[in-house]
């Protein structure tokens, strides 16, 4: 990966002592697995918007407007609605050339889901909230993949998470070069094989609107919603049926160049697959072997096969 991925991250996730108690969250397979291969870009709103560190902690409080309000946390604390909202509403305008963003759990600012929501008249709590930057991100791209720390623990989650920044990172840099109806046919190419192992029904709804491209008006329109379409898609975690299907696929393209014994020991491990017997590394590693001695122009190009850093071992124990 010769230009590094442009990540925003909560900065108490890379070790810095921005939170309200003055410590951090410092996330590990952020600070030392996928740093090589990122270029963080830190930021903590609560800082930003003046506060110091540390400080009284904030929290979601639902007033008797129904509406959501950032407070500090003991009674009749001053409230910070207005700052954090403008702020973020600003922010966020900056961060377009972003590929993802990993966010700090249950914060009133980041959090991205199941943030407490305090009612003061009852002092009861839900978590039913999400922090106000978080959401301010969340509608000013919705395209953009986003990921809490506490969640990229699970490595169906964190595996998804990584394909999808690396997938818009490549989509990106091809929008950056300059615009073609070639490119983005061959961009969709590429990822066919790994669109079908996220969701085949999505898939097939995409080619019928990339073979629309010739009737936009303006390529870069029709680029900006087939981003949308395409995050929207790689955001459903590949499936194991979706994942055999496609290595049954990839197994055909070797027919004729494989033995018999050959054929049939592929299919009994993408079989063990299947069945939750092997990982999905095995049947992977056996194609791309065949990949390098019989190559196929169009299989070699896949991103199914590499879709990010190898590196990070994302593939190892599914």
């Amino acid at each position: 990966m010769s230009v590094k991925i442009p990540l925003g991250i909560s900065a108490c996730l890379l070790g810095e002592q921005v939170r309200f108690d003055g410590g951090h969250k410092r996330l590990a397979f952020a600070v030392n697995e996928l740093a090589p291969f990122v270029r963080f870009e830190p930021v903590c709103p609560e800082m930003a918007i003046g506060l110091p560190t540390p400080r009284p902690a904030l929290r979601l409080v639902k007033q008797s407007d129904e509406a959501i309000h950032l407070c500090f946390s003991k009674e009749g604390g001053k409230e910070m609605t207005d700052q954090m909202r403008d702020w973020s509403a600003e922010r966020v305008k900056s961060l377009h050339h972003l590929c993802g963003y990993i966010l700090c759990a249950k914060s009133p600012s980041c959090g991205m889901e199941r943030v407490r929501v305090y009612e003061p008249d009852t002092n009861n709590n839900r978590k039913a909230g999400m922090g106000l930057f978080a959401e301010k991100l969340k509608a000013e791209m919705p395209w953009l993949p986003m990921e809490e720390d506490g969640r990229l623990h699970d490595p169906v989650l964190r595996e998804n998470f990584v394909g999808r920044i690396c997938a818009l990172h490549e989509f990106n840099q091809m929008w950056q070069r300059g615009l073609t109806r070639a490119q983005l046919i061959a961009f969709h190419s590429r990822y066919k094989l790994l669109m079908l192992a996220h969701s085949q029904e999505k898939y097939r709804e995409l080619g019928p609107f990339v073979a629309s491209m010739s009737q936009w008006d303006s390529l870069e329109a029709f680029a900006f919603e087939y981003r949308n379409r395409m995050m929207a898609l790689l955001s459903q975690p590949a499936s194991r049926r979706n994942h055999t299907n496609v290595l049954m696929h990839a197994q055909g393209y070797f027919r004729r160049q494989l033995s018999s014994p050959q054929r049939q020991e592929l299919a009994e491990l993408i079989d063990r697959y299947r069945c939750g017997v092997q990982p999905l590394l095995a049947p992977i590693t056996m194609l791309k072997h065949y990949m390098s001695q019989y190559p196929h122009p169009w299989l070699t190009q896949q991103r199914y096969f590499d879709p990010y850093p190898e590196a990070l071992r994302l593939r190892y124990g599914q």
